[in-house]
């Protein structure tokens, strides 16, 4: 009996004692767990504060970047790569700096990535050749910001309005953006139609066999010289390039500034249609003569 009433007393203390120790370890768990988070939180506001700083510190640095590079006359083309590579630079160093305030250090950084550079290499291929051949455009100059390119290995052509750190902006004929990776315009061939300050206009034309070929010349002759855009200190070509199977195929060549070329030839196509009509000379076309054999009744 004794041991019977002893036994609910010996549980009830266990119990006590449980809800101590309970009692003591979360005490100790929140006494300890309030300094940690009082440090996280002021070690979040002292990053976010070094990231606002430290944009506004980078922003000044690449003004300054552009504006001496401006007045060394540098490419626009060399600028702009150059801004961009700065900005990424400058922004993997303010995150460095930032991770150090949560205890990780730039030796464990530079670590994990030497550790990690295979995988990050064969990942990163296509970014690390649009980046090499960046840098082999400024180098080697095929085209510059403002001119017009055809490229040969995407079929794309426009204007060039920024030359990025992977990729080329151009801008096509009918206002659309297109972004060419470098990678493609290095490896590829690139048509520079803007390339030189003048270029030649080289129209053909073809007309009858029945039609008179002097007078024909000599209208061409005439449409070409009377044209206001021609460059004068170079000479007119007007020639027989082709006898062809329904036509005399006659070339027409003389030289204009760049910037006038289209106009200059869509101009001088209508002017030759005109003038010729005018004057009698047929522009042949092809043609299908169909006959009907009507078969005799019996």
């Amino acid at each position: 009996m004794i041991l019977a009433a002893q036994e609910p007393s010996i549980i009830t203390e266990s119990i006590e004692n449980l809800q101590k120790v309970d009692e003591n370890y979360i005490q100790e768990y929140l006494e300890k767990l309030v300094p940690d988070l009082l440090n996280f939180g002021i070690q979040l506001l002292l990053a976010v504060f070094l990231y606002l700083v430290g944009k506004r510190v980078i922003s000044f640095l690449r003004k300054f970047l552009r504006r001496s590079l401006e007045r060394r006359n540098i490419d626009i083309g060399v600028r702009q790569f150059l801004d961009s590579v700065s900005k990424y630079c400058l922004y993997f160093v303010l995150w460095l700096t930032i991770l150090t305030l949560f205890g990780i250090t730039t030796a464990s950084v530079i670590a994990l990535l030497g550790s990690a550079g295979l995988t990050l290499g064969l990942a990163l291929q296509g970014s690390l050749a649009n980046f090499a051949g960046g840098v082999l455009i400024l180098l080697l100059g095929p085209f510059h910001v403002g001119d017009y390119i055809v490229s040969g290995e995407t079929g794309h052509e426009g204007t060039v309005k920024e030359i990025s750190t992977f990729y080329t902006r151009i801008q096509t004929a009918d206002n659309q953006t297109v972004m060419i990776p470098n990678g493609k315009l290095a490896d590829g061939a690139i048509v520079n139609v803007t390339g030189q300050q003048t270029r030649r206009v080289d129209i053909l034309v073809g007309i009858a066999y029945s039609a008179d070929l002097k007078k024909a010349k000599q209208l061409l002759s005439a449409l070409a010289e009377q044209e206001t855009r021609k460059l004068a200190d170079q000479p007119v070509n007007i020639f027989v390039s082709e006898l062809a199977d329904s036509s005399v195929v006659l070339g027409c060549r003389f030289w204009v500034r760049s910037e006038d070329y289209w106009q200059t030839k869509w101009d001088t196509l209508e002017a030759i249609k005109l003038t010729f009509d005018e004057n009698g000379i047929e522009i042949p076309f092809p043609q299908v003569d169909v006959h009907i054999k009507q078969q005799e009744k019996i």
